[in-house]
């Protein structure tokens, strides 16, 4: 199927127009009615029935098969051929005014006189033989829509300017019509501009220009009512990029005036009466077709007169067809001509060349193999290509490569590493696809700049709560005194633990201090925890002798601890190049060798970030992503353990989001209870005799990373 280019599909449809109108001009004025073996129109009649209008022509002998008809939406006419007729009104223009018929003009050739009609709108036909008369009937029609742009179209070429291009402002407006403009205001009118659709999309790439910071972000424009939702301003190396994102049946127009490119986005209403709608890719302009039982060469003759291509058709094309189309682009009608005759087409300018398909791939075959040929015995030159970024060595193997081989056979690569130069010796031509490859390859690569925080965060808590209780009787023991206590009436004692008061209240020799700790029944007393001693509160009573003794002892401790350890490793790296930063300490530890000797090995325990970014043509970064966060544990036998936290993952993320790439979540939670069998169930009392140690401890850990692309103009800090 042929593809025509926008810009040239659009100087056609144009220039369709005069061809209708000059078509009648361009034919021989009105021959005889009685040349031999033609027909003739001998009269012609309008009228008007129900809205509808009516034109009957007479012509001198009955017609096998109507005449071909095709139709015209901007401006609006139908036309009709005449195969082997002659005009014998005696005029070849006639004002009408019938409905929406306005004038009919009719011009003849040598082999075929064709009847324009004039319309006011698009209307719908139908021809129909009557004995010797032909009978159309126009209707009324609401005229065609326009198809989307499908294709890639150059708007402007870069002129070249002493300062660079650079994008002013992006503004945004509704129409009357509802249609959505995007305007942007360039620094000159010189910038190169490029516009195509992509799925519901358009795309507008800015040639060698320059995008501030400020305006590269996302607009959303939903609030306008337009068929635009949204678009999208982006930087793309030397260029800036527009993406406007539409919703429903839209087209789309683009025009320049002076320093401003507006892009105008409008709805398309939807036609009832549209029997035909275009397909994906197809962009000329609309026409009716009605032909029946006609030779193919005479269809594509129509074509070829609305079009104004050149068309060259092989001497084996041949065939009659029989076809109705309503409301087609005339490139989709080509397209259905060609498939049905088993035909095909290769354009070249505005010269399309029509052959059956076998004898075109016959042709395109020979001319392969004759262009082999003269490659093999094209004469060689040695050429030098100084690379700048990339490495002439890596680029020597790319070239030379046995698998995927670049150069032709004969052709060899060498390089120097000094000056990083490659000497190529080849065809031209392969030299010519070397040069563009080496243009496209040997660019600076762009830089990420990776930050990652690791966040560490621990809530601690514990309580143990104890006791302590005894009865001493030292009534059996001899030699006993009475020790001075205050006076015979005190009963009993307070003090912070049980060997601190034995002390105090006995003052003798006969009396061991650790008599009052030895003599405990129930020895449950509160943990230290932390190296931290809990608080003690001890109460003894005794009778007045001294020689009986009950001992309680309460201890009691409780600890609550917060702590966070944030670490922000960041390392800058070029596209698609592994980047390591680490920040820690080497542990030295014992190892066997094989003899039996010792010797000296170091483990790591560091802070690290190993990261390898990729960056996609729509500006976000795929990373490969391994991190560490090791420190030092328990000392063992073998040398001291590591305790070791590491993600290793592969993410997408956008040009300076953050995005959390894993966590660890940790809770160890704990409650023992250490009692005297039914005497610490006592409601109460059960306190004295039992112990009880909580404990609740939490940690977790959380790992973020940001990347940003670096522009040359952007400095980091």
């Amino acid at each position: 199927m042929i593809r025509l280019p926008l810009v040239l599909a659009r100087a056609l449809i144009v220039g369709a127009s005069a061809t209708l109108l000059t078509a009648a001009a361009s034919f021989s004025a009105a021959q005889p009615a009685d040349s031999a073996g033609q027909n003739a129109i001998e009269g012609l009649e309008v009228g008007t029935e129900s809205g509808k209008v009516i034109v009957k022509m007479k012509l001198k002998e009955p017609m096998a098969n109507p005449p071909a008809g095709f139709s015209l939406t901007n401006p609006p006419r139908i036309a009709f051929d005449f195969p082997n007729t002659v005009n014998a009104l005696g005029k070849s223009a006639q004002d009408i005014k019938e409905g929406d018929l306005r004038s009919i003009r009719i011009g003849q050739s040598a082999t075929r006189t064709r009847v324009v009609f004039n319309l006011d709108k698009a209307a719908r036909f139908e021809a129909a033989v009557d004995g010797p008369s032909v009978v159309i009937t126009l209707q009324p029609s609401v005229a065609a829509s326009t198809s989307t742009v499908a294709e890639s179209t150059h708007f402007a070429d870069a002129v070249p300017s002493p300062k660079p291009h650079s994008v002013r402002g992006i503004d945004f407006k509704r129409g009357r019509g509802g249609e959505g403009q995007v305007i942007i205001d360039l620094s000159d009118p010189g910038a190169g501009i490029d516009l195509k659709q992509s799925g519901r999309s358009i795309v507008v790439e800015l040639l060698q220009t320059e995008l501030p910071i400020s305006l590269e972000r996302r607009f959303d424009v939903t609030d306008f009512g337009t068929p635009v939702d949204s678009m999208e301003v982006t930087a793309q190396g030397d260029r800036a990029r527009v993406v406007i994102n539409a919703r429903g049946r839209w087209e789309q127009s683009a025009y320049q005036t002076d320093n401003r490119f507006i892009v105008e986005v409008k709805p398309m209403v939807e036609r009832p009466d549209q029997l035909t709608k275009p397909k994906a890719g197809f962009t000329g302009e609309k026409l009716s077709l009605n032909f029946q039982n006609v030779e193919v060469r005479a269809v594509l003759q129509v074509i070829a007169d609305f079009t104004g291509l050149n068309i060259i058709t092989s001497d084996t094309v041949s065939g009659n067809l029989t076809l109705r189309l309503k409301d087609v682009p005339w490139d989709q009608a080509l397209d259905i001509i060609l498939q049905a005759k088993g035909l095909d087409a290769r354009k070249t300018g505005n010269v399309v060349w029509i052959a059956p398909r076998d004898e075109i791939a016959t042709k395109e075959k020979l001319e392969l193999e004759a262009k082999q040929q003269i490659a093999e015995l094209e004469p060689l030159r040695t050429e030098s290509f100084q690379l700048n970024y990339q490495k002439a060595e890596a680029f020597q193997k790319i070239l030379s490569d046995a698998n995927q081989r670049i150069l032709s056979k004969r052709g060899s690569a060498v390089i120097d590493p000094r000056t990083n130069t490659l000497f190529i010796n080849d065809t031209p031509t392969k030299l010519d696809e070397v040069r563009q490859l080496i243009k496209q390859v040997d660019v600076a690569s762009r830089q990420v700049l990776i930050e990652s925080r690791i966040v560490e965060a621990s809530d601690t808590f514990s309580k143990n709560l104890g006791a302590r209780l005894g009865f001493t009787d030292l009534t059996a023991l001899r030699g006993l005194g009475t020790p001075g206590v205050g006076g015979g009436k005190a009963r009993g004692m307070l003090s912070g633990n049980v060997r601190s008061m034995g002390v105090q209240t006995l003052q003798t020799e006969d009396y061991p201090e650790s008599f009052f700790p030895d003599s405990f029944s129930v020895n449950l007393p509160a943990d230290p925890i932390n190296g931290r001693s809990p608080g003690q509160f001890a109460v003894s009573l005794f009778n007045a002798g001294l020689t009986r003794f009950v001992n309680l002892e309460i201890s009691a401790l409780q600890a609550d601890g917060k702590g966070k350890i944030i670490s922000s490793p960041r390392v800058i790296t070029a596209d698609n190049v592994e980047a390591i930063i680490e920040q820690g300490t080497e542990i030295p530890y014992q190892q066997a060798t094989s003899s039996g000797a010792t010797s000296i090995s170091f483990r790591k325990a560091t802070l690290s970030l190993k990261v390898k970014p990729q960056i996609t043509p729509d500006d976000n970064v795929i990373m490969k992503l391994e991190v560490h966060k090791d420190s030092v544990g328990d000392i063992t036998v073998a040398g001291p353990a590591i305790d070791t936290k590491q993600v290793n993952t592969e993410v997408l993320v956008e040009n300076g989001g953050t995005v959390s790439i894993g966590g660890i979540f940790t809770q160890d939670e704990s409650k023992i209870i250490n009692k005297v069998p039914l005497l610490g169930d006592v409601p109460l009392f059960g306190v004295l005799f039992k112990q009880e140690l909580n404990r609740n401890d939490r940690r977790e850990l959380l790992i973020f990373v940001n990347p940003k692309i670096l522009r040359d103009t952007v400095s980091v800090r």
